[in-house]
Formats: C-alpha cells, sequence, structure tokens
C-alpha cells in the first residue's frame, strides 16, 4: 500500500501490510461527520440522501449543508426575535420602555411590539391596584408627652414613569415620608388634644402634608385614605386620660340635654310672651275706648248740666247711689213709722226669703237685680215715701 494510498478504497492494508483493519479503530475522520450531518440536514430538509454520488460532487454536498444550516438558524433567529419582540400590558397596568437605557414612553393596554435587545421593559405598573401601608409608632408631643399612635395609608400608583424611575424602592419611600409626616403633625400638637377631640384634624392635616412629600419626591404616588386608627397615652397615665375623656363626654351629654330643654322651653315661653302682648293689647285698645266714651258722655253731661243743673245734680247723685247700692245687701227703714227704738237682727234679715223693702214685699235676693229692675224698684219707692208723707 502506498502512502498516499486513501482509506476505504477496498484494500485495507496499511503500509505496515496489516490487514483486516477495523473502522473503529483510531479517531473519526471530520470528513465523515460533516458528510454524516449534512445528509440528516437534508433528510429533514427533504434534499434526500443520495448514494450513488461522485467523489466530484462531494465539496458540493458540504456547501449545500452548510447553508441549509444557516438557513435554519436564521428562521429560528426570526422567530425568536418575533418572540422576544411582542409583548401584552394589562388593562390596569402601564408599561414603562427603555430604549439603550433611556426612557422611551408609556404604553397603554394592548399588544405592542419593541425592538429586541434595544428596547426594554422596565416594569408593568398596576395604575389601579390600591396599595396599603401600615404605621404604629410612639412620638414625642408638643407637651413632651409620648402617645402611641397607629396610621392606616392607603395609595395608588397615578404616574407610571415616575413610580418606576425616580425612586429605587416607592414602598420605602412612603413609609419613611408618612412617618415624617405624621411625627411632625403630632409633635406640634399638645397630647390631649392628639388623643381627644383633636384626631380628626390630626388626620387631616398629616394627609396633606404627606401628599406634598410625595410630590415633592415625584414618586408618581398619589394618596387614595388616610386614617389615625389609634392615638392613646402611655399605659401609666391612661387612667387619667380616661377620667378626662368621660368628664368632657358628660359635660357635652348634659350640654346637649340643657340645649334640648331650651328648644323645648323656648318656643312656650315665646308663646306666652305673644298672648300676654296680645292680651295687653287688647287691654289697652278696651281702656282708650271706655276713656274715649267717658270722655263723651262727660261731653253729654256738661251741656245737660248747663241746661239745668240742680236736675243734674240730683240725677248723678241718683245714679251713684244705685250703683253703690247694687252691689251690696241693703236694708230699707220707714223712720216715719213712730218707732224710737228699734231691734234689726240684720244677719236674719238678709238670710230671710221673701226680703221686704220699703213696704214692699215679694222681693228676694235683691243683689242678683238689673239696673232696669233697681230702676223702677227705686222709682215705686219714691212713690210710695211720698204718698206717706202726704197722709
Amino acid at each position: 500500500m502506498a502512502w498516499n494510498e486513501p482509506p476505504g478504497g477496498g484494500n485495507d492494508q496499511d503500509p505496515w501490510g496489516n490487514r483486516n483493519r477495523k473502522k473503529n479503530d483510531g479517531p473519526p475522520d471530520l470528513d465523515d461527520l460533516f458528510k454524516q450531518l449534512n445528509t440528516k440536514l437534508n433528510k429533514w430538509l427533504g434534499g434526500g440522501g443520495n448514494k450513488n454520488r461522485n467523489s466530484d460532487d462531494a465539496p458540493k454536498g458540504s456547501g449545500g449543508g452548510i447553508g441549509s444550516i444557516l438557513a435554519i438558524l436564521v428562521v429560528l433567529g426570526v422567530i425568536y426575535t418575533v418572540y422576544n419582540s411582542a409583548y401584552t400590558v394589562d388593562e390596569s397596568e402601564r408599561a414603562v420602555v427603555l430604549r439603550l437605557g433611556a426612557f422611551q414612553s408609556i404604553q397603554p393596554p394592548g399588544l405592542h411590539f419593541k425592538i429586541p435587545f434595544v428596547d426594554v421593559i422596565e416594569e408593568k405598573v398596576n395604575v389601579t391596584q390600591i396599595r396599603e401601608h401600615s404605621l404604629n409608632a410612639s412620638m414625642l408631643t408638643a407637651d413632651e408627652n409620648i402617645v402611641q399612635v397607629s396610621m392606616t395609608v392607603e395609595y395608588r400608583a397615578a404616574d407610571a414613569k415616575s413610580y418606576a424611575l425616580n425612586v429605587r424602592d416607592p414602598q420605602s419611600t412612603m413609609s419613611h415620608a408618612a412617618e415624617s409626616a405624621l411625627r411632625h403633625v403630632v409633635g406640634s400638637a399638645r397630647l390631649e388634644y392628639v388623643i381627644t377631640n383633636g384626631r380628626d384634624e390630626v388626620q387631616s392635616l398629616v394627609k396633606e402634608r404627606l401628599q406634598e412629600y410625595l410630590d415633592s419626591y415625584r414618586v408618581g404616588i398619589q394618596l387614595a385614605e388616610l386614617k389615625v386608627n389609634n392615638a392613646s397615652a402611655p399605659a401609666a397615665v391612661q387612667d387619667a386620660f380616661d377620667d378626662v375623656i368621660k368628664a368632657r363626654e358628660d359635660q357635652q351629654r348634659l350640654i346637649n340635654e340643657a340645649q334640648a330643654y331650651a328648644n323645648q322651653i323656648v318656643p312656650v315661653a315665646q308663646g306666652q310672651a305673644q298672648r300676654q302682648l296680645a292680651e295687653a293689647e287688647a287691654y289697652r285698645q278696651e281702656s282708650i275706648a271706655k276713656a274715649s266714651g267717658d270722655a263723651d258722655r262727660f261731653t253729654s253731661l256738661l251741656t245737660e248740666y248747663q241746661k239745668a243743673p240742680e236736675i243734674t245734680r240730683q240725677r248723678l247723685y241718683l245714679s251713684t247711689i244705685e250703683e253703690v247700692y247694687s252691689k251690696s245687701a241693703k236694708v230699707l227703714l220707714d223712720v216715719e213709722s213712730g218707732n224710737n227704738m228699734m231691734y234689726l237682727p240684720l244677719d236674719q234679715i238678709r238670710k230671710s226669703a221673701p226680703a221686704t223693702v220699703g213696704g214692699v214685699s215679694g222681693l228676694s235676693n235683691i243683689d242678683s237685680l238689673t239696673q232696669s229692675e233697681i230702676s223702677d224698684l227705686y222709682d215705686r219707692i219714691i212713690t210710695e215715701q211720698s204718698r206717706r208723707r202726704n197722709n
């Protein structure tokens, strides 16, 4: 065998004359490996494996195999590129896109594409989720007392760009800002105010100050709710403060009861005052009318008096006597009967019925007589006395 005799030519003899050498003895031939790989790739791609190729077609077969490999690699690269360039954003999210490390855009919900190895999705920020942070700490008040305060903060990421890029840890920033705002407000108030009726105002001031802090940090967080759950004094003085709170509640209760009583009694008093004013006004009108009537009557009597003074005087006297006697019990005596001494049982006379007046019997309960009856009785008495004098 010559030194340049190709192996596998049907002669298994080596230069030393050794025959029947097995093919798997020694390292494999690289050309054989490439041929086998090319054959398998051609089968996968539909090229088939032609065993009747001559030695002149071997280079062409090797070139076609490398081209096929490159084609497969290109296809795989395209598939990988398309797969990694497409992404979706949920309805509640906003995607923060960076291009070569710099901010590029905020992508809304839906299907989007990016340039592989150039664009990077920094973070998908949920802008509708309400996040919650709780804080429980002891702090000093303005009067140098210690108060235990627990607080809950609810917030959401309103600005996706600021939330994802401006701070490294938004939750930690929120925690520190909330504690700082709470300490500032509580440290400016007295202990009694914080744990009693000032809690609502403290809550409002803390929320306002915390939002100012977050806006100045440009962290992209919007507060939804802030609530001071509890504010209590240290355990050593808690009982004393409980007594103070109870006393304040009792004071407020008594004030409310007094206000309710005032609301009830004031309308009644106002009604009585209005009634008295109305009665006074009616009495005033009545007095004015009566005075006017008396003045008119006096004027008319003056005219009659000027015409007949004696008769008018006598008539006025009798009218006055009539008015005075009409309101009292009366016993009339006939002094001309000749009795020098008489005994009058007045009590029995007043109780007796019928009464006898001036010799006229048949009259009872003289106090109940009307003015016309009294005038008639008076005329009858005058007539009777005149008759007796004439006799």
